[in-house]
Order: C-alpha cells, then sequence, then structure tokens
C-alpha cells in the first residue's frame, strides 16, 4: 500500500486513522511534543521521538504522538532494532485523542500497561479533558492534578504540567511552568528506572 501513511497494529488488528485535524490533533500534538522535546533538552539520559513506529510485541505496532524514554540502547527497556525502529515499552506515551478516544483509554491503555509503560497520558482534546496515568501495582491508576492545576511525573524529575494551561492551549505558560521545575529539579532527584 504505497499511499499508506498511517496504520497500527493494535492486538493483531490493523486499523488506519482517520485525517488528522489541524485543530483538534495537529496543534495539540505540537504543544506536547514542544513540552516533552523541552524537558528531554534540559534533561540528562533520555530522549523524546514524536509520531515513531513502536514495536511492543508481535501483535501490537503502534505509532504513539510523543515517547519519553530513557536514552534508547539494546539491553534496556527500550532499543532500536537493525531498522531504526524502537522496541520495548518507552517509560511515557502521550496520545491526542481526537477520534480515537476509546481505542486510546481502553485498548491502547491496557496493552501499555501490560508492556510495562510506567506513565501513560492521553489528552482528549475534543472533549477538552486530560488523562494521566501512573502504573502500580501491574494497574494504571488516574493522577488528577495538584490545587495549581498541574502534575509531576513519577518517572522523569521535574517534569511538570498545567493541565489548565494545556486545555486552555497556553502553550507558552505550559512551558513556563516546565522550565521553572526543571531549574529547580522538581521533588524528587534522579530517573526512577
Amino acid at each position: 500500500m504505497p499511499d499508506l501513511k498511517k496504520a497500527e497494529l493494535v492486538q493483531n488488528l490493523v486499523l488506519m486513522p482517520s485525517p488528522v485535524s489541524a485543530v483538534h490533533h495537529a496543534g495539540p500534538d505540537s504543544t506536547v511534543q514542544m513540552w516533552l522535546a523541552a524537558y528531554a533538552a534540559r534533561a540528562s539520559g533520555c530522549e523524546t521521538f514524536t509520531n515513531t513506529t513502536l514495536l511492543l510485541d508481535s501483535d501490537n505496532t503502534y505509532q504513539p504522538d510523543v515517547v519519553l524514554c530513557t536514552t534508547p540502547r539494546r539491553g534496556r527497556r527500550v532499543w532500536f532494532n537493525r531498522k531504526g525502529y524502537l522496541c520495548g515499552a518507552p517509560e511515557l506515551v502521550c496520545e491526542i485523542a481526537a477520534s480515537t478516544v476509546s481505542l486510546d483509554l481502553h485498548e491502547k491503555l491496557d496493552v501499555y500497561r501490560r508492556q510495562g509503560v510506567e506513565e501513560y497520558l492521553v489528552w482528549r482534546t475534543r472533549e477538552r479533558g486530560f488523562d494521566w496515568f501512573v502504573r502500580e501495582h501491574e494497574e494504571f491508576r488516574p493522577v488528577r492534578p495538584d490545587a495549581q492545576g498541574r502534575i509531576e511525573s513519577r518517572t522523569f524529575p521535574g517534569l511538570v504540567l498545567d493541565v489548565r494551561a494545556l486545555l486552555a492551549r497556553r502553550s507558552a505558560k505550559v512551558l513556563e511552568v516546565l522550565l521553572a521545575a526543571t531549574a529547580t529539579g522538581g521533588k524528587k532527584k534522579g530517573l526512577r528506572r
């Protein structure tokens, strides 16, 4: 299928997404990419990948919107295969869900949990909602923002998201809060591995 731009293998079924909306997907995707890329640029030992093919297992090959992970190396939780595809379970995966909410919050959530992804973020752009899940005792548990409307990653110290600013599409504020948190090192020290 030479004209095919994107397809995912989800639970051994090939799925081809609908066209991408600038308002409900591409714009929000840019904000999340900026947020995670800014973090990766300031932190050591981690990298971000956007819209990359991720080989989870023989039944699940995804193309998540953004991945943040420790630097890929053979023998670690994520690595590159000979063709340069990302393999394994990244620490953090983010999906922008405009038309894929059901898939992202059910099948993909379950697969990411089983594979050992530590944190899974879903921005439900049409619904103006945001979900942040952390893996605890082999299950995903939702994390709620604090009184300021912020969430800090448990895996990546200083990775703070101002959820209110994100939902209001205030990219500059999202970046400002992140940069302030990374300047102070966040609440925790060192990556949790």
